[in-house]
């Protein structure tokens, strides 16, 4: 199909021959010249460019003689103006590259009536009646059939043209010679009063996977059931698809509840077929509704080589909260997992019912776990850092009185908080920082409150010097005493701030920690403030009195790191003791060298069971020299002894290291040694992961949803971490929210 377009060029050009007869000019087999290049330059010895190729590209390419694509039928000249006519003959090839800001819309091109020298130029009859006809195409004024819809009415100075639709009075400015008629199209395909519009249809929505999507989003981001019976996100649903059938709270809570049973039931089966173990933490938790939950999560290097962190059960659980309570719980929810024959130690905190709880467990699964349980309970060492310092601040809690009446005098009245932000402009700090007050239970708050009082030591001086009602400013020796009791519970803070983090390292990470933790204390025990002395003194002995209990899993597990080894162990041990260094070193290979004899075992019961069927895999003419093979390995080194014997890796060089993939990657060369250090690095030494449960679950049972059934509460928070893991919400969420957790002793 051929159309016929006018271009033109204001010039100031003298009339000139026809293009054909120009030397830029080819003439097809059909009679009809069309350009060779992009240009037609110097019409009568004038510098004159048409960039036909600009809105046509095809309009230079010739191949093989054939005809153009677009051909230029005729050229009129006038003292002004030049006019190119121009077949199409291929509209869409040649406009398929256009951007809209080149876009020359060639069907609705509109013709200049008003143009008195194209009357001149064109003949009477023509000019009349707005057709040009050349051969067999033809221009017409207002063709486009959007036009039988739209008025014209005025056009402005600028260009623009006022149309407006017939139908529904929608009225526009457009620049139809720059932009044609593509608004009134697009006008065209969205009014609902045109005749024979057709109004667009939204396609088909499956509820059930719409459902579905919601009540992931409602896990995910922490969003009420209500959430499916607000007013306007019903408005908005209906305005993306009117088809929507809404559904009630009710319903959307059994929907979560349904991809909590899916997703349980996917959990199980991995749990089934990974390689290792199982370290489990478990914990308790009262809501701010006074309901009890307990909460078991499982820690796991699966099928991939990757450490996983699962919460496996956070279930109501009422009084009595005994040891034997507990424990029957625990074995309840270990069988309906089906993983009792998988666990390998279970974290807790020191409360005295959980000394009683693993007891009575360690019994029922004493034939299922390793080495007849002896690693099986392993005691919180966040825990075991906050009772060291607790006893030490209670040591010196006189020291720090006069710092808590300070904080509590400056945000106990809004005239006070401002008296001392004014205090702050004086001095000319600029922070968003303030005070902080510490809760009796979290001895990292005193810490954060110390820190932030000495910070503002001199703003505390200003405002003693403009309130007389101040009371409490610190005395020099007092202030004194803040830094060094700051300085001294830094570390403890730092390897809190460590272990308390969702995303918690491998377990080869805190022996050099609480290692650290030793030397500090050993620097502080004759500090000149006898106050210090004796908080020191009071936490060494605390220390000692739970090291034994966690130093052997958290020495196994710096040796199974390759930077380490023996050799990081034989470096502290040194430090703390020389005396005792040796005999420390010997216990903790000891030790090493009874659990990989139960792994060894575990792993020759299988392979005894497998290897007819390896035999049969070995090469024709070989089965002697394996067997030859196999007697000579068996009496020789073992995979502990050949690891051990290995240079230690450089930690500058392997800083950033994955160990369990280190082990992942070696599992052919020490076989039953990489199970063995895959389960031991997995074990969580601390029981934050439940606490993070239980961050979590506070936003979840808060004062506006007290009322949600325990098994909801489960679904949510089981589901939210099968997908998120032990991620936050938003940060804006987070931020400025109490603390309404409350963990049971």
């Amino acid at each position: 199909m051929s159309r016929s377009v006018k271009w033109s060029s204001d010039h100031g050009l003298s009339p000139v021959h026809n293009i054909m007869d120009s030397p830029w000019s080819a003439r097809n087999e059909n009679g009809v010249y069309g350009l060779k290049t992009n240009f037609v330059y110097g019409f009568n010895g004038l510098a004159h460019t048409v960039y036909v190729d600009k809105i046509f590209p095809h309009v230079m390419y010739f191949s093989n003689g054939a005809s153009p694509l677009t051909s230029v039928q005729s050229l009129f000249i006038t003292a002004k103006r030049v006019y190119v006519f121009i077949c199409v003959r291929n509209m869409e090839l040649d406009t398929q590259n256009l951007v809209d800001e080149d876009n020359f819309n060639l069907e609705d091109q509109e013709m200049d009536d008003e143009d008195p020298e194209m009357d001149q130029i064109l003949p009477h009859d023509t000019a009349s009646s707005g057709t040009v006809e050349r051969g067999k195409s033809s221009v017409s004024r207002f063709r486009a059939a959007c036009w039988k819809n739209f008025d014209r009415g005025q056009k402005y100075p600028n260009g623009k043209t006022e149309v407006t639709c017939k139908y529904c009075e929608q009225t526009y400015h457009l620049n139809l010679r720059r932009n044609g008629t593509n608004t009134m199209n697009r006008h065209m395909r969205s009014c609902e009063k045109t005749p024979g519009s057709t109004p667009r249809i939204s396609r088909k929505v499956d509820m059930m996977v719409f459902r579905e999507m919601i009540a992931v989003a409602l896990v995910q981001h922490n969003l009420p059931y209500s959430f499916v019976e607000y007013e306007r996100i019903r408005e908005a649903f209906t305005y993306v698809n009117p088809s929507i059938e809404f559904w009630s709270r009710n319903t959307a809570a059994s929907d979560v509840y349904k991809i909590y049973e899916r997703e349980k039931i996917k959990l199980k089966e991995k749990l089934a077929i990974i390689p290792g173990r199982i370290c489990l933490t478990t914990d308790l938790w009262r809501a701010l509704t006074v309901e009890s939950y307990i909460c078991l999560t499982a820690h796991y290097v699966d099928v991939d080589g990757v450490l996983k962190t699962k919460i496996l059960s956070f279930c109501a659980f009422p009084p009595p909260h005994s040891g034997v309570a507990i424990a029957m719980k625990l074995s309840e929810l270990l069988k309906d997992w089906g993983i009792e024959k998988k666990v390998f130690t279970l974290t807790v905190d020191n409360a005295s019912a959980n000394d009683t709880m693993q007891s009575i467990l360690k019994r029922k699964l004493q034939k299922h776990l390793v080495c007849s349980g002896e690693f099986f309970h392993v005691r919180c060492s966040a825990h075991i850092l906050n009772l060291i310092v607790q006893d030490g601040l209670e040591v010196i809690s006189g020291a720090l009185e006069k710092i808590r009446e300070t904080v509590k005098y400056v945000k106990g009245s809004e005239t006070r908080e401002n008296l001392f932000q004014n205090c702050m402009d004086t001095i000319g700090i600029q922070t968003e920082a303030s005070l902080v007050l510490d809760v009796s239970t979290r001895w990292n708050s005193t810490y954060h409150m110390l820190s932030r009082a000495i910070q503002f030591k001199d703003v505390l001086h200003s405002l003693a010097e403009v309130d007389r009602g101040y009371k409490s400013f610190p005395s020099a020796v007092e202030w004194e005493r803040a830094e060094l009791i700051c300085d001294l519970l830094k570390p403890f803070a730092e390897i809190t701030k460590l272990i308390s983090g969702s995303s918690y390292p491998t377990a080869n990470v805190y022996f050099m920690q609480v290692w650290a933790i030793k030397c500090w204390l050993g620097d502080h025990d004759d500090s000149h403030d006898r106050a210090i002395r004796e908080m020191v003194e009071d936490m060494t002995e605390k220390y000692d009195k739970y090291w034994e209990d966690f130093s052997d899993i958290l020495a196994m597990a710096a040796v199974l790191d390759p930077r380490l080894k023996f050799s990081a162990l034989e470096y502290c041990y040194n430090i703390l003791n020389p005396l005792t260094s040796k005999e420390n070193l010997t216990h903790v290979r000891d030790k090493m060298v009874q659990l990989f004899g139960a792994y060894k075992r575990t792993t020759c019961n299988v392979a005894a069971s497998t290897s007819q069927s390896s035999r049969k895999d070995i090469p024709f003419g070989y089965d002697g020299f394996y067997s030859y093979f196999s007697q000579r390995n068996g009496t020789g080194k073992s995979p502990l002894d050949m690891y051990l014997e290995e240079p230690v890796l450089d930690m500058v060089s392997f800083r950033d290291m994955d160990v369990i993939a280190y082990w992942k990657n070696n599992v052919s060369r020490f076989k039953e040694l990489s199970s063995m250090a895959c389960d031991i690095l997995s074990i969580s030494i601390t029981t934050v992961a439940s606490e993070s449960t239980f961050s979590i679950g506070s936003r979840v049972l808060n004062k506006y949803r007290s009322c949600l059934l325990p098994t909801n509460v489960q679904a949510l928070l089981c589901t939210r971490n099968w997908f998120r893991g032990f991620q936050d919400v938003e940060t804006d969420e987070i931020q400025g929210q109490e603390d309404t957790n409350t963990t049971l002793a």
